[in-house]
């Protein structure tokens, strides 16, 4: 899917955050619980599917204003928000000839203003503490949503009603030509990613000229060059009339309140022409097609595609479960016998695309490297064909539906955003003419047997599949050609139509959302444990996260990339059961696990259901205390982790993170680590003796803390936290990991490392450097600074590189703030051809920004509102409070630091924002890092006048 606010700038992210092993000697508690396990393997005994699926429930109401909006209406009173999300019945499927990618540009144009708001979409909804704010296009829709506090809704109704009803006034030829170029970034960015020109070639064989879904949403670069306002202007009164949008309020609103609303804003917008749903039957393939590209990646990529019957119809779920059997995750056939047992390969994935008219179902291989591609193709084939022949297990149908469910009912936690229950609403309203349409859809999941999954199969996986080889190379004339294919679609009768409304002022907002936190609660496990705590009624589950005080900081600077090769090791066998028995557990129980680490701890992670919570806690601290460490499996690990770093090496994000990184912090510094996978030769030291080293250091009772969300009483969590963990006891014999902290060093200081990437249709730029204050100092008034500077999708750089230039998908400037040593870190992918000029213009809000344009009263006024009036939004799930509870623990501050931040905000001035980011942010003490074409860049970089380091 490709989105307008997506910041696919992995920079940003690069600097931020951020029991005891088979073979070791063993307690007798340990030595007794794995024996228990291996007896209880089979008997978890999870809740029945059909209980699950009773408790999806999202209770509704509906009606249609006189010129056919369709509105739907939620109630969620958990916290004070509303969820405001507008579908329209238009995506690429509707383009004509000519005219590929003009969707989604329509999409941008949608947040550049409108006739009662003729301005940047997203100022005032980022003043009122809107969050999730975007829209996204795809085959069959458009869509944009917000959640906005309940004060708010008036004016997101009037913004949203204002672009349905009164856009063209405000699109002009400058605004065209400027988000043309903002989407042909985007474009490029995409294209230069590793394997970015994968989904172009599946499309456009799958499906045949003339068939809507022939050509990729993003559309062809000429084609985007040809769009002109008379397009504009016949897509917006073909397609975003009333008649041809649905719209879902969800949160703390019901119909009675939300009717009159929606009649004063959206009622005299008059209807459009009747919209035409695009026509194309599921292609009858029967042969095999390939598409071979060279490509700038680690490893050959095997791609296998099927057009498959669409979301409606009965056959999905049924590809939707035998598709996630055979490639679905670590539990599925593929991954067992090609990157478990046989080692072919070294990451399998697999499921559907659903769309209206047909989906796109996919298999994914990466070939391990060395091993010939040819013998992996052939072993999917195999494998595909035994399942078709002979069907799953019962006992897979039941995982896989299992996890379906699941899955959704964590998703209905939230009331909008890019998932949660708002857009169930709006997609089955959209596509089958009911809302209510994900219970027919989770009933076809729940009612699927080995006899309907295996009939599905043999009826459209035995053959007529697209496949895709990517293989290690450069690309040439053909790889270009296949990102620039242009469609033959006959063109479409556009109707003229016109709106008006008296739209002349935004609504008042007067109030502020209550902002409720609830009560944090503590306990003591007779280990030792630390437990925190906070009860959030509603949902049937828990996040749950195990911390512990390591963290990339605590990674082995002789080995690097032994944290993570342990984290991941931890679930390939434990307690008795093997790495698939523990994935096929969590499955069968609905529950999720995670493991992560950022600067200063490494978290594992557990999303349980209420009813399977004490089977689930059980997989989940057998993983935690009782790692196998087995050889085989750590040869196995080590190869993936390995073939990890390889892509890492490829992509240009990557690179650019691997560089600049230990220049930021310099030589010695806990901070200053390659990358959380390591370095190769790193990774190829690493001995189980090591991971066992390593476990007994970090991974113990004594230097960990449980984090508990959900519905339930604190004496209730720890009876069930005490079963799992009551008993868990420190080695007597190993000391408890430490890390030591200096002074960071940087290295390379006010020069260019330019990192060659020939052929990029982007350069890829980071600039970056420590600050003097760490993330336990809570630099409020800096952070607020920069936000204005950089931080935000409206702050100036993004508005300059993107919303005014053009040149840029998205360019930000983002604080890390880790617990010790903080950093500053610039980034911004832009077209190769304006590299220099990019940094020149960076260079230029700076000056400004510290020099004669420091903040301005209506910006500083903006963000403080917009900080203190989006903390309820920020609280919504279960798993955004346990995330808070842990920033507050990680960075010492109050369990009510949340509730008094607003006051905070409101207390603080210009001068003292601006004095905070004076006195830790400088320029020319940066160091500048380049991913991109050096034969096209290096030329633009001289002229800056800064040292050039080619690499």
């Amino acid at each position: 899917m490709r989105s307008t606010l997506l910041k696919a700038v992995a920079a940003a992210a690069l600097l931020s955050t951020g029991g005891l092993a088979a073979g070791c000697a063993t307690t007798p508690q340990a030595a007794a619980k794995v024996d228990a396990k291996v007896d209880a393997a089979a008997a978890l005994k999870p809740a029945p599917l059909a209980s699950l699926v009773a408790a999806a429930e999202i209770p509704f109401e509906q009606f249609t204003l006189d010129n056919g909006l369709r509105v739907v209406v939620h109630t969620d009173r958990k916290t004070p928000i509303v969820a405001v999300s507008v579908w329209y019945g238009v995506g690429s499927a509707d383009e004509p000839k000519g005219k590929t990618g003009f969707a989604h540009l329509f999409e941008h144009l949608m947040f550049n203003g409108s006739g009662g708001w003729d301005g940047e979409y997203f100022l005032p909804l980022e003043e009122v503490g809107a969050t999730n704010a975007n829209g996204t296009t795809w085959l069959d829709r458009t869509n944009y949503f917000q959640d906005v506090p309940t004060p708010a809704l008036d004016l997101a109704l009037f913004l949203e009603a204002d672009r349905m009803g009164n856009l063209l006034p405000a699109v002009t030829q400058a605004k065209l030509d400027n988000q043309r170029g903002v989407v042909q970034n985007e474009k490029r960015q995409g294209d230069n990613e590793p394997y970015g020109l994968v989904d172009y070639a599946i499309q456009s064989n799958l499906f045949p000229v003339g068939h809507p879904y022939h050509h990729d949403t993003i559309g062809s670069m000429a084609d985007l060059d040809a769009a002109s306002m008379e397009t504009v202007r016949a897509w917006f009164k073909q397609y975003y009339g009333p008649n041809n949008a649905v719209v879902v309020l969800a949160g703390d609103i019901d119909a009675a309140a939300a009717r009159p609303l929606m009649e004063r804003y959206f009622g005299a917008i008059p209807r459009g022409p009747a919209v035409a749903e695009p026509s194309g039957p599921v292609p009858d393939r029967t042969q095999v097609t390939r598409t071979v590209i060279n490509d700038k990646v680690a490893n050959t990529r095997l791609y296998f595609a099927w057009a498959t019957p669409g979301q409606l119809t009965t056959d999905s779920p049924n590809l939707d479960i035998a598709t996630t059997i055979l490639a679905g995750g670590q539990s599925s056939r593929l991954h067992n016998a090609l990157v478990r047992d046989e080692q072919l390969a070294i990451g399998v994935s697999g499921g559907q695309w659903p769309f209206q008219l047909a989906n796109i179902t996919r298999i994914v291989v990466d070939v391990k490297p060395g091993v010939d591609p040819a013998k992996v193709e052939a072993r999917v084939e195999q494998l595909v064909q035994e399942f078709i022949d002979k069907g799953p297990s019962d006992e897979e149908v039941k995982r896989v539906a299992t996890r379906v469910v699941s899955g959704t009912i964590r998703g209905f936690e939230m009331v909008g955003g890019f998932g949660g229950k708002a857009v169930t609403l709006a997609e089955g309203a959209l596509y089958a003419n009911d809302p209510a349409f994900y219970r027919t859809e989770l009933a076809r999941f729940a009612a699927a047997n080995p006899q309907t999954v295996q009939a599905a199969a043999k009826a459209w996986l035995a053959d007529g599949s697209h496949r895709v080889v990517v293989n290690p190379g450069e690309r040439g004339a053909a790889e270009l050609a296949i990102a620039g294919e242009a469609v033959e679609r006959p063109a479409v009768d556009v109707q003229p139509t016109s709106h008006t409304a008296d739209r002349s002022k935004l609504p008042p907002v007067k109030s502020e959302a209550t902002l409720s936190f609830p009560k944090v609660e503590r306990a003591t496990l007779s280990s030792g444990v630390n437990v925190t705590f906070a009860r959030r009624p509603g949902a049937p589950t828990f996040s749950i996260s195990a911390r512990f005080d390591a963290g990339l900081a605590a990674d082995d600077a002789a080995k690097p990339g032994l944290l993570t090769l342990t984290s991941d090791l931890m679930r390939e066998g434990a307690g008795g059961r093997t790495g698939r028995e523990i994935i096929e557990g969590f499955e069968l129980l609905g529950a999720a696990w995670g493991a992560g680490s950022g600067s200063d701890a490494t978290s594992f992670s557990l999303t349980a259901l209420k009813p399977n919570l004490a089977a689930s806690l059980d997989l989940f601290a057998d993983i935690i205390r009782d790692p196998a460490f087995t050889p085989a499996e750590l040869e196995r690990v080590r190869a993936i982790q390995l073939g990890r770093i390889a892509q890492e090496e490829n992509n240009p994000n990557g690179i650019a993170s691997r560089t600049i990184t230990p220049m930021l912090y310099g030589p010695g510094h806990p901070y200053a680590r390659v990358s959380s996978l390591g370095t190769v030769d790193g990774v190829k030291a690493i001995t189980r003796e090591d991971l066992v080293a390593f476990h007994q250091r970090w991974i113990r009772p004594d230097n960990m803390t449980l984090f508990v969300v959900g519905d339930a009483s604190i004496e209730e969590v720890k009876a069930q936290l005490e079963a799992a963990f009551g008993n868990w006891t420190a080695p007597a014999s190993v000391a408890r990991g430490t890390k030591t902290f200096v002074a960071p060093n940087p290295q390379g200081v006010g020069r260019i490392v330019l990192l060659d990437r020939p052929k990029s249709p982007q350069s890829v730029i980071i600039a970056a450097m420590p600050l003097g204050v760490k993330g336990k100092d809570d630099p409020v008034e800096l952070r607020i600074a920069n936000e204005v500077l950089g931080g935000s999708f409206t702050a100036r750089i993004n508005t300059n590189l993107r919303e005014t230039k053009g040149w840029s998908y998205g360019a930000y400037a983002q604080l890390g703030l880790p617990r010790e040593n903080a950093s500053y870190v610039v980034a911004a992918p832009v077209q190769s051809d304006r590299t220099a000029d990019s940094i020149e213009e960076i260079k230029k809000e700076f000056a400004a920004f510290f020099g004669a344009k420091p903040i301005t009263p209506a910006e500083f006024s903006r963000v403080i509102s917009s900080n203190t009036r989006e903390l309820p939004g920020q609280l919504e799930t279960a798993a955004a409070l346990r995330a808070t509870l842990e920033a507050n623990a990680l960075l010492g501050r109050p369990d009510d630091y949340i509730p008094r931040l607003p006051a905070r905000y409101r207390a603080m001035t210009i001068e003292q924002a601006m004095a905070a980011i004076r006195a830790q942010v400088d320029l020319s003490k940066m160091i500048w890092v380049v991913v991109g074409d050096a034969a096209t860049v290096e030329p633009q970089l001289r002229r800056l006048g800064l040292p050039i380091d080619r690499k």
